[in-house]
């Protein structure tokens, strides 16, 4: 088994260590934070359910100790602040540049071999800094956010269709964000069937539209971020990285040629195996399709280029 470093206990970090821990996916997680207590708290608030539970995963909570981290298979990156009222989205990008790059820096000097696994938002450009802060190869590092965005679309399917969602397959891809993630509608099945002929052009618009604000639907009925779906993601995706299950999942990975763009984190099919991305599909895209990603790729690279106005790559 693995061992699984989650950096971030808040709801987020602490759901994916809950997750990782329930479905027994690593030996051993260790769940850090910078506030004091926190993490501690969290890890034996989890460890009190495993005799409920019946899993065999130790979860561990640490303060800003690194040391403990040593040897992870995968980091999972959650730290970083929201956006407060009245900061600006450079504001916002500098603080958590700063984070993340700091983050990045402490678990790879206990952990050289380990896949990261970016979380932190912006998550396209958060992914896209820690390559470049950290020299990593580009298979090694992954950006969430797509697992995420294709388990709303999936659900917002199968609503509309009344059925179970692990019967609906349908994936995101483009940048994670409201105006820039891109709903296959015309990839998506429900065993088998095209959920075109199921659904009219109506009703696939109306699942369309509920993904693309679904977060955003969530924190206006929640008051805050919601934590449930992108934790769980997040263990999805170090799921198929620890076990090797060459798992086709929408990530956010660094393009070179690919789609024909280069230099830029954006939700793409990766397939997810022992060593982080291990390919990238490369999908027939018709002309309207073409169209929407590249919108969402220049959406993407207009904020990933404020890294260097800040001069923080």
């Amino acid at each position: 088994m693995s061992k699984v470093t989650v950096v971030g206990a808040g709801n987020v970090g602490a759901t994916c260590a809950n997750v990782l821990a329930v479905k027994n996916i690593a030996s051993e997680v260790v769940l850090i934070d910078i506030k004091e207590g926190v993490a501690e708290g969290k890890a034996m608030d989890i460890m009190q359910t495993a005799q409920l539970l019946g899993f065999n995963t130790v979860v561990r909570g640490v303060t800003n100790d690194y040391a403990q981290t040593a040897n992870s298979d995968v980091v999972v990156i959650t730290s970083g602040l929201p956006r407060k009222p009245g900061m600006t989205r450079e504001e916002l990008i500098g603080v958590n540049a700063g984070i993340v790059k700091s983050v990045a820096s402490q678990v790879l000097a206990a952990s050289p071999n380990a896949i990261l696994v970016v979380v932190s938002n912006p998550m396209d450009t958060m992914a896209y800094l820690t390559l470049k802060a950290t020299g990593l190869p580009k298979n090694r590092v992954i950006g969430m956010g797509g697992a995420l965005d294709s388990s709303r679309f999936k659900y917002f399917l199968s609503q509309k269709l009344k059925c179970a969602a692990n019967e609906v397959d349908g994936f995101v891809i483009g940048g994670h964000g409201d105006t820039t993630m891109i709903p296959m509608a015309r990839f998506s099945s429900y065993k088998g069937i095209p959920v075109a002929s199921l659904l009219d052009e109506d009703e696939m618009n109306e699942v369309v539209h509920n993904t693309m604000v679904g977060g955003a639907t969530l924190t206006g009925l929640l008051g805050t971020s919601a934590w449930m779906a992108p934790g769980a993601s997040a263990a999805h995706l170090v799921d198929a990285i620890v076990n090797d299950h060459k798992r086709m999942i929408p990530c956010s990975a660094y393009l070179e040629g690919e789609y024909g763009f280069n230099d830029i984190y954006i939700g793409v099919p990766c397939l997810i195996g022992r060593n982080g991305i291990e390919g990238i599909l490369e999908l027939e895209l018709n002309e309207k399709e073409k169209e929407l990603f590249a919108a969402s790729e220049a959406a993407v690279a207009k904020t990933t280029a404020i890294l260097k106005e800040i001069n923080a790559i």
